[in-house]
């Protein structure tokens, strides 16, 4: 029993909170999502070959400048807008590093949406699941915004920049 319980809890089925989840990372590590209790967390779908690319010294900037004050960006790869992402899990941690100096986690490849669609994003999609409100992801580099007990604040739309003033004023409200 308890092993179909931490099933369903790995999968999503019954999450809670964003610190329910486990994903994993572009080295294909086990990234429990609990790990960053206590920290406000942006969530963002990228991809190397879009016209938001050029987010990423925007997100690296914003991460910088808040990491010390409890908040972390996590950027999760995805290729479900006209294949802009096609590249290996290796070939996006070189791109991310050499091209953008990206030090914030970059997690596995996933899917953001359709039938494939990771159970991280069914629940940051879905009021019914995080209790807050539904979204569609748009395109790459829509911004998730995680408060620090696990709850889900919101979003923003892919053209809004990293230091729009709603992300700003999430990441410093107390």
């Amino acid at each position: 029993m308890k092993l179909i319980i931490l099933l369903m809890l790995s999968t999503g089925i019954f999450a809670q909170s964003f610190y329910d989840f486990t994903v994993y990372d572009v080295d294909s590590n086990k990234f429990e999502l609990s790990q960053l209790k206590g920290k406000k967390v942006l969530v963002v779908n990228v991809a190397s070959k879009c016209m938001y690319t050029k987010q990423y010294p925007e997100l690296e900037k914003l991460y910088q400048t808040y990491k010390d004050s409890g908040f972390v960006i996590i950027g999760f790869p995805a290729n479900n807008f006209m294949k802009q992402e096609p590249g290996t899990n290796n070939e996006i941690k070189e791109f991310c590093t050499l091209n953008y100096g990206v030090t914030f986690p970059i997690m596995a490849k996933i899917s953001v949406k359709g039938k494939d669609i990771h159970p991280l994003y069914k629940w940051l999609t879905s009021k019914e699941l995080n209790g807050v409100e539904n979204s569609k992801v748009k395109w790459n580099f829509q911004k998730y915004m995680i408060n620090a007990d696990g709850s889900f604040h919101g979003y923003v739309k892919p053209s809004k920049k990293p230091f729009t003033e709603k992300i700003i004023d999430w990441i410093t409200e107390k």
